[in-house]
């Protein structure tokens, strides 16, 4: 059976003319004179990590090779929850990080994983606008500043055997990687162990974890198929990885560097909603030419993510406060 593959090279071939570097200023050539890190959690295969070595290529030929940023996929240089303490401490001067790892020193870092809140990529992005300023505020205390974004496709959940009703998810092994996963399966009755992405695959061949919710992209890059054999296209949520800067290392480029890695940073920011949009599907595609079964959840299946997710969205906003409820007053005000 033919596997289907999503490389770097294709994803660059196919972004590189939906999305030009138009407009991003252009600096005479010249020896590096910064060298700068960006650790990432994913490997380099990753739509996200593809889109920052693609980044850092667009920031070194926009300074003339001036500012050259090594991207560092697979938390090979830190893992995912040590990467902002990394960029906050200057130990790299960028980093990208998931979102949601940081909701549990502020919730407002998870309201883009609120359940059922934002379930398209239409929602995510006028989540994500009204989201920025409550993150640029708090990146801005950590001494960080926020560079761009750019969501996962929607979350689905993994199983190791047929769900009917919700009952049926009890006992599961489940695959936690922020708050708000690990409560919707305290609230199903699973067990639940946090797993970054760089570990998934372990654990899936220990039998640590045998479920998960989580998009397409990290079942592909994970083989899912060789450990779980259904998927079920719940699409709770889009959750969001950002791309971040020391903010004092920032501060000692001159204004034309700053321009041209901000310039990149927005082509970067459009190109990866577009892949992340365009890959949703041929990930489904590819589990099901691999022999998982795709499909949507029963009714009663999926009026149980409905009511575990209404106990999360009130939990949430308990915690996120004034703010929270602003967010989403804003963000159903403009649905």
């Amino acid at each position: 059976m033919k596997k289907t593959t999503v490389s770097r090279r294709h994803f660059l071939a196919g972004t590189a003319a939906a999305v030009p570097v138009l407009g991003m200023p252009m600096i005479a050539s010249a020896q590096a004179r910064w060298k700068w890190d960006l650790p990432a959690g994913y490997p380099a295969t990753n739509f996200h990590s593809a889109n920052l070595i693609q980044f850092a290529k667009d920031v070194k030929d926009a300074t003339g090779g001036q500012l050259e940023i090594t991207v560092h996929p697979g938390a090979s240089l830190f893992k995912v929850p040590e990467i902002m303490r990394a960029v906050q401490t200057g130990q790299a001067q960028m980093g990208e990080l998931l979102m949601v790892v940081m909701e549990n020193d502020d919730a407002m870092f998870g309201a883009d994983n609120v359940p059922f809140l934002a379930t398209s990529f239409q929602a995510a992005r006028r989540l994500a606008d009204l989201q920025l300023p409550y993150i640029e505020k708090r990146l801005a205390a950590r001494g960080v500043r926020h560079l761009f974004s750019v969501p996962w496709p929607p979350q689905g959940f993994y199983s190791p055997k047929a769900l009917n009703v919700p009952d049926d998810l009890k006992g599961l092994s489940f695959r936690s990687y922020g708050a708000s996963a690990g409560r919707f399966a305290e609230l199903a009755g699973m067990r639940v162990t946090t797993v970054q992405a760089a570990e998934l695959v372990q654990a899936l061949a220990s039998g640590r974890v045998n479920s998960m919710i989580s998009s397409g992209a990290t079942g592909f890059d994970s083989k899912i198929w060789e450990h779980i054999k259904f998927y079920y296209d719940v699409q709770a949520w889009l959750p969001k990885n950002m791309t971040m800067v020391n903010a004092r290392a920032w501060g000692t480029l001159p204004a034309s560097v700053q321009a041209a890695v901000t310039q990149a940073g927005k082509v970067a920011e459009a190109r990866g909603w577009a892949e992340s949009q365009r890959l949703d599907r041929t990930f489904l595609e590819a589990f099901a030419k691999n022999g998982m079964t795709v499909s949507e959840p029963s009714p009663a299946l999926r009026d149980g993510f409905k009511r575990w997710g209404e106990d999360l969205s009130k939990g949430w906003l308990e915690r996120a406060g004034a703010d929270g409820q602003a967010l989403v007053n804003a963000f159903r005000a403009a649905s």
